[in-house]
């Protein structure tokens, strides 16, 4: 067989003109493009987007990915756990089906036999609804594939991994989070303790500044600042202990790594 008959066994690859395709410090690709985007491959990603068109999980495929954003659709085939959603319109096919902890949509269309899993509408709802189940989500394992977990009833299980981050009340579940979501519940605690009118502003001034690295996700400075900024606290929250205990697991888990 020729060389040029091998190739044509191959479907062609095009990358449009102003598709951005980067790999984060995880490995994750993250692929932003003007059309439509089509996946027909199973991957972890960190971003998928389509600035203009719609985006496609084929049949057989398994897509994690932290954010998912079409300026159109969200069409599901195939598996989708993801942290975030946005698209005018999701539509979970025949067989779909999605893990989605906050989903951001105008049409929600699921199949007779798809399942979604999440959908809440911000994550001030997920850690409300998740602060009312503590003593359950302490109870959870530390580490459970979603594909591998067994379905009751004919629903799928959601694992600890697929569900969410621990809420703020809970003090010993920072180890049960990834990287990206410590950050991301860090984060979302400081802003909501440095929002406090009672929060006294000279201890808010180093609390401030962390923020800002967390925000920019500058690993060399958080891991520089963040101990002294909370030892400036006298009488830190739960909620403060807490976003201590996620910053200093994954500064841990980053040096040991």
């Amino acid at each position: 067989m020729t060389a040029a008959a091998e190739q044509s066994n191959f479907p062609t690859m095009i990358i449009p003109r102003g598709t951005e395709i980067r790999v984060n410090s995880h490995g994750q690709l993250s692929i932003k493009t003007p059309g439509n985007l089509v996946i027909q491959n199973s991957g972890n990603y960190s971003e998928l987007e389509s600035t203009n068109g719609s985006i496609r999980i084929e049949e057989n495929v398994n897509v994690e990915a932290v954010s998912v954003r079409a300026a159109q659709a969200c069409f599901v085939q195939g598996s989708l756990t993801a942290w975030k959603v946005h698209a005018r319109r999701v539509a979970l096919e025949d067989k779909a089906r999605a893990y989605i902890m906050l989903l951001e949509s105008e049409q929600l269309e699921i199949a007779r036999s798809a399942r979604l899993v999440g959908n809440f509408a911000n994550e001030k709802e997920l850690f409300l609804m998740m602060g009312k189940f503590t003593s359950q989500l302490k109870e959870l394992p530390g580490s459970v594939d979603i594909t591998h977990v067994a379905p009751i009833e004919g629903r799928p299980a959601i694992s600890a991994t697929a569900a969410a981050p621990q809420p703020p009340i809970a003090t010993t579940a920072a180890h049960k989070l990834d990287e990206g979501m410590q950050l991301r519940v860090a984060q979302t605690i400081l802003e909501r303790e440095l929002a406090r009118t009672d929060f006294p502003p000279r201890e808010a001034e180093a609390l401030r500044e962390l923020l800002y690295a967390v925000r920019e996700q500058n690993m060399q400075r958080i891991a520089l600042i963040y101990r002294d900024a909370f030892s400036e606290i006298s009488k830190p929250s739960d909620a403060l202990r807490q976003a201590y205990e996620h910053l200093d697991q994954h500064m841990t888990q980053r040096q040991s790594s």
